[in-house]
């Protein structure tokens, strides 16, 4: 049992790095990774007038995390199965979970690294990290569920990735405008509360602000388990919905 785990784990491993050479160090995942993310913090920095650059930072931090974990993963199969190289890798002896796990480290790793680009920023405009042990486990375990939840996107059976493209960009903004990155939770009216509560980037934006700021709407613990709760839901939903929808795409 262990000997196939470990084998499967270096597969998935492969299939990592196979995604990273292939499509992540690309200008265009840069792009919409960290340049359209700083754009928006831009276009809201010069209009704000009474909030702290901490809460703009944290903001920045948690869009850079979302938008790179989720810039290629949800067309990854799609682009596969149009070059027709979808089929040579489900022939090979990995597993579907295998498959995906492999998908979701390379989308993770991109997002942590480009994560340190915003981050340099806010400490070069004089914020600190007041919890430096928070924010790594909070990026670590944001990395794992956006990454999830692009593959997620990435399930309905389409081989073109352009289809795959307009519905995670319309759930991706959708989910930046409503989970109190640019309008504090607080300040949000009830009905806002309740909708920025389904979302897992309001927990990774609370828990950045926790450590840049000090301060948060969620307690930091419950944070952390939601996170945990939507990168294992996203995951499992991955594999299953994969699972049902793969072989369509042959």
């Amino acid at each position: 049992m262990t000997f196939q785990f470990l084998d499967q784990l270096k597969r998935s491993l492969g299939i990592m790095k196979k995604d990273i050479r292939i499509y992540y160090l690309k200008g265009p995942v840069v792009i919409s990774g960290f340049l359209m993310p700083l754009f928006l913090f831009l276009a809201f920095f010069i209009g704000s007038r009474n909030l702290s650059i901490e809460f703009l930072i944290s903001g920045l931090i948690g869009m850079t995390v979302f938008f790179t974990a989720t810039a290629v993963s949800p067309i990854i199969a799609p682009w596969e199965a149009q070059v027709q190289t979808l089929e040579r890798l489900i022939s090979c002896p990995i597993s579907i979970t295998t498959l995906i796990f492999g998908d979701m480290l390379a989308s993770f790793i991109f997002g942590i690294l480009i994560a340190i680009l915003p981050i340099a920023i806010g400490l070069a405009m004089g914020t600190h990290i007041t919890n430096p042990i928070i924010l790594i486990l909070g990026l670590l375990l944001g990395g794992v569920c956006f990454s999830s939840f692009g593959l997620i996107l990435s399930s309905p059976p389409s081989n073109a990735p352009s289809n795959i493209m307009m519905i995670s960009s319309l759930v991706r903004f959708s989910l930046v405008f409503i989970s109190g990155i640019f309008i504090p939770l607080e300040n949000m009216p009830y009905w806002g509360k309740i909708i920025a509560s389904f979302s897992p980037l309001t927990y990774f934006t609370d828990l950045t602000r926790y450590t840049l700021q000090g301060t948060n709407y969620y307690p930091v613990l419950l944070d952390f388990i939601l996170l945990l709760g939507f990168s294992a839901l996203f995951f499992i939903l991955a594999v299953k919905l994969h699972q049902r929808t793969i072989y369509k795409r042959l």
